[in-house]
């Protein structure tokens, strides 16, 4: 939970090459931290547990998170979609060496979950609701038994026993329920976390402002956005996200979602504009013309509602506010 969480700013003792040390762990997840609890409680005992929220809430982040911090490493994965099948959750086996020396332990090839179980680790299943039902009932026997057969095999080879440790957390997006559905079977066998968009303005502003400097700095970009620039984009996306304002303005949801992964890309997109084409330092002109790329995903029909949204609650602030709203407003003449 603190690898997730963060210390709040307690410096925490170790050693390093032999010398006494202190350092505060950071916060890497920011969201509801019983959610991080519920979920850990769950992995601890014998269901998985299914991380399900809209696009763009980290949800296959806090999964890597928790792999990371709880079995030491993230990278054990499916990725589920419509051509996984049974053999990437099972095991598969090496054609050469199965034709040559017939069905032996060197000739299978584990799948995710395979190494999970010998090794009493977790395994990541992203995106499961992709997968095809008979698919996604793979699971089922494995997570109620913690037993894997493999009958091509003979001996003690033939069954593998989940070591201790050994468990599943997956993610799915609400918008992909009912691509399939997965059996009731199935869904006994997992807790189920919503992991909701983030409601805090704080906190949202300082996620987005701490993973966009990352990125521009890992791009090589040297560039400031200022908190109160991000604060502007932060508030715009929280206002289509809600359908409503702060100041009780309603508005008409676009149907993407407008997530803070996407709030996140519009910032890197802005830094990198006002690097090459602008100033060095972002302004509203910046968002004003990368915000569309964010909104026009699904419908046509969204870009009216985000001009909508500038004619009506944007024009309404740059009267009141001034300011960078004003900056804001006339950067309406950028959407296409």
């Amino acid at each position: 939970r603190m690898f997730i969480c963060g210390s709040d700013g307690d410096k925490l003792s170790y050693e390093w090459e032999g010398a006494k040390k202190k350092a505060p762990i950071s916060r890497k997840f920011y969201g509801d931290d019983i959610i991080v609890e519920r979920t850990i409680i769950g992995l601890s005992g014998n269901r998985g547990v299914l991380l399900i929220g809209e696009p763009g809430t980290a949800k296959s982040m806090l999964s890597e998170l928790l792999a990371a911090a709880i079995s030491g490493t993230s990278l054990n994965v499916i990725q589920g979609t419509a051509a996984t099948t049974e053999d990437q959750i099972r095991y598969s086996w090496n054609y050469a060496l199965l034709l040559a020396e017939g069905p032996s332990r060197k000739a299978l090839v584990p799948s995710a979950v395979h190494v999970a179980m010998n090794a009493g680790i977790l395994v990541r299943f992203e995106e499961i609701t992709r997968c095809p039902p008979e698919v996604q009932d793979t699971l089922v026997s494995i997570l109620s038994e913690k037993v894997m057969m493999v009958p091509e095999l003979e001996g003690d080879d033939r069954v593998v026993f989940a070591r201790p440790g050994f468990n599943v957390i997956a993610t799915a997006n609400t918008r992909d329920r009912g691509v399939h559905e997965m059996s009731s079977a199935l869904k006994r066998r997992f807790n189920f976390e919503t992991v909701p968009a983030i409601r805090d303005l704080e906190g949202e502003i300082a996620l987005v402002s701490e993973e966009s400097e990352r990125l521009l700095a890992d791009a090589g970009s040297p560039v400031t956005i200022e908190r109160n620039v991000v604060e502007l984009l932060v508030t715009t996306f929280q206002d289509l996200r809600q359908g409503v304002t702060a100041e009780g303005i309603q508005v008409e949801k676009p149907t993407t979602v407008m997530s803070t992964a996407e709030a996140v890309s519009v910032a890197m997109s802005a830094g990198l504009d006002a690097l090459y084409y602008g100033k060095g330092k972002v302004s509203p002109a910046e968002l004003g013309r990368h915000i569309a790329g964010a909104v026009l995903k699904d419908s046509p029909d969204d870009l009216q509602k985000l001009k909508h949204y500038f004619d009506v609650v944007v024009q309404k602030r740059a009267k009141g506010k001034k300011g960078l709203w004003e900056e804001y407003y006339k950067a309406r003449k950028c959407l296409p």
